[in-house]
């Protein structure tokens, strides 16, 4: 739970009481390797923060291929934004990479805590902010840049876990077969 009051204090100040009902709008969970926390076609009633583990979202194309669209590690949150927020059918999965335990938010009891604690409205927005801005430099890097500088900047953006994920998904999250994957990285590695 100091993890979740850490990030906040990071974009607001709480005062004590403000903590507790924040503490209090959260439930905590844990889950499995390789436990799918959401379906395509569910309905993603919570917002996730991770307090340890790894969680992926991804989405999967009608030639079955998976396309990676992020993870999530200690001190990240994790959802299907559309689906959240809309509170309809999402298009994504959320599966779990290694063993995780979460704080999980309501999208009603989010909406509760902005009117109770008007500070986490700001919080979330500044969150919202920050993903906006790095999804579009995401997509800009997918559009311009070469494999092997997209490969740098994943290495960069997910320093504490690139060592931890299965090689299949990395490449899926950089838009490449495994097979290529493999042979970039044969290739960086021979080239240092």
């Amino acid at each position: 739970m100091n993890l979740l009051l850490d990030s906040i204090a990071k974009h607001v100040d709480l005062t004590q009481e403000e903590q507790k009902i924040v503490l209090a709008a959260f439930e905590s969970d844990r889950y499995s390797a390789k436990e799918k926390v959401l379906v395509e076609g569910e309905i993603c009633y919570s917002s996730t923060f991770v307090l340890s583990g790894i969680l992926r979202n991804y989405c999967i194309d009608e030639q079955a291929v998976e396309h990676t669209v992020g993870f999530a590690t200690t001190g990240w949150w994790i959802a299907d934004m559309y689906s959240f927020l809309s509170q309809l059918p999402g298009n994504s999965y959320i599966e779990v990479v290694e063993d995780t335990m979460v704080l999980k938010i309501t999208r009603a009891t989010q909406l509760k805590l902005f009117d109770e604690v008007p500070k986490m409205e700001r919080y979330f927005r500044i969150l919202i902010e920050r993903s906006l801005v790095a999804n579009q430099q995401r997509l800009m890097d997918n559009l311009s840049l070469p494999a092997d500088e997209r490969y740098e900047r994943f290495c960069e953006r997910y320093s504490t876990i690139k060592n931890c994920l299965p090689q299949k998904q990395i490449a899926s999250y950089l838009g490449i077969t495994p097979e290529f994957f493999s042979k970039l990285k044969k290739r960086l590695l021979t080239a240092k």
